[in-house]
């Protein structure tokens, strides 16, 4: 695992940290792991794949409209790119 460290932390923020982890019964370390974790990974979040799915819904694609489309796509590989 990866570890982080904070430098010039105000006193009065480190103070709150002590507070809130006493509260939840945590650790000062776990409280800011867990606050990390909230902040960067939220419930809420868009997840691509369903986002897609979704919008594949509303507009009323189906099965065979995916089937026309992977028929139809230029199969082509790909020029390498160059470099000069």
């Amino acid at each position: 695992m990866a570890m982080l460290t904070v430098r010039n932390l105000p006193d009065d923020v480190h103070r709150a940290l002590r507070v809130r982890a006493a509260q939840h019964g945590h650790s000062t370390e776990a409280e800011v792991r867990e606050i990390l974790a909230i902040a960067v990974k939220p419930e809420t979040r868009v997840r691509l794949g369903e986002a897609l799915a979704a919008l594949g819904r509303k507009i009323g694609l189906t099965n065979e409209d995916f089937e026309v489309i992977h028929q139809e796509r230029d199969k082509t590989p790909a020029a390498p790119l160059r470099f000069e």
